[in-house]
């Protein structure tokens, strides 16, 4: 259904179903934001003041009607997210000083401060082109240090600079992209957004440079500097066919690997400029709850008017 079709009741509706796959309740600026047609801000608030029985609002979060539970899950995890999201900070720009990597930004349920009991972070990368596979290695190896402190880092996604347009459109990719936290380098992350602008098409409201990418960039210059020295120096001997022999070993041995794991294929991507291991499909098992959601609100939006029928 087209963003232009969707009444702005049946938007809030979308949105609130999408949210609640995650336990997420949303306040009146994130539903603004995460609305999948276009309205003014006193439009939605008109609309959420009209009487609407499958709409509730606590705590100052809104969510579907008979899910009050999940307004103390979000405030429990969002508790627990801001312990974790200053160390998850701290390792995305230790991996930005590693080499071949251009970009990182924080992504998954941390992002959104919606983290579980399972504490990993997770992350999008941006390489080099032509050492996608190299970053990759590099992040993993820092990945073994990380665990030593009980945190394990995910770059489940890594993308060449000559391959920033995300593969699949649709509301899963518009909604890791949006939320997702920029960390370091913020040029790469605008040529990100600019190919990427059809999440217009599926969050038109979303202004996709948000205020969260001040907040998560590093202002110690000095450190900073050292870290680009020190990725400069283990760059140079990789750059050139040793660098490409390397890259082309690394890649093949792990596709290979990857091919015999449960999963492989229907939402991975493994070439030279793509990594993206979702072997768990996220998006698959995303988009059938969300469907099987707005089938169960429409079923009782039907019921309802039925029930008026039979009053009248």
């Amino acid at each position: 259904m087209s963003s232009a079709s969707i009444s702005l009741a049946r938007a809030i509706l979308e949105a609130l179903a999408y949210s609640d796959i995650f336990d997420h309740p949303l306040r009146f600026d994130e539903l603004h934001r995460y609305l999948p047609i276009r309205a003014e801000a006193d439009e939605l608030k008109t609309a959420l003041n009209e009487s609407n029985a499958q709409v509730n609002y606590r705590d100052g979060f809104y969510f579907l009607t008979g899910r009050d539970e999940i307004v103390d899950i979000r405030k429990e995890r969002e508790a627990r997210s801001k312990k974790l999201l200053p160390i998850a900070l701290r390792y995305g720009r230790i991996l930005d000083s590693l080499p071949f990597v251009r970009m990182v930004a924080l992504t998954g349920s941390l992002a959104v401060l919606n983290i579980s009991n399972n504490a990993d972070f997770d992350y999008m990368l941006v390489a080099a082109k032509g050492r996608v596979w190299t970053a990759r290695a590099f992040a993993l190896l820092f990945n073994r240090m990380v665990r030593l402190f009980g945190h394990i880092i995910c770059p489940n996604l890594i993308v060449s600079e000559s391959a920033l347009e995300w593969p699949l459109h649709d509301l899963y990719s518009a909604r890791e992209l949006i939320q997702m936290i920029p960390i370091s380098g913020m040029d790469v992350y605008r040529d990100v957004m600019q190919a990427n602008s059809w999440v217009a098409e599926f969050v038109p409201q979303s202004s996709l440079c948000d205020s969260r990418a001040k907040t998560a960039t590093d202002p110690r210059g000095a450190l900073r500097g050292v870290a680009t020295t020190i990725k400069r120096f283990f760059e140079f001997p990789l750059r050139g066919k040793l660098g490409d022999y390397f890259e082309s070993w690394e890649m093949t041995r792990k596709i290979a690997r990857f091919s015999n794991q449960p999963g492989f294929g229907e939402e991975t991507i493994f070439t030279a400029e793509v990594c993206q291991g979702n072997f768990h499909h996220h998006r698959k098992w995303t988009h059938e709850l969300f469907q099987e959601k707005l089938n169960a609100l429409t079923r009782q939006h039907e019921t309802s008017k039925e029930r008026i029928r039979e009053f009248v």
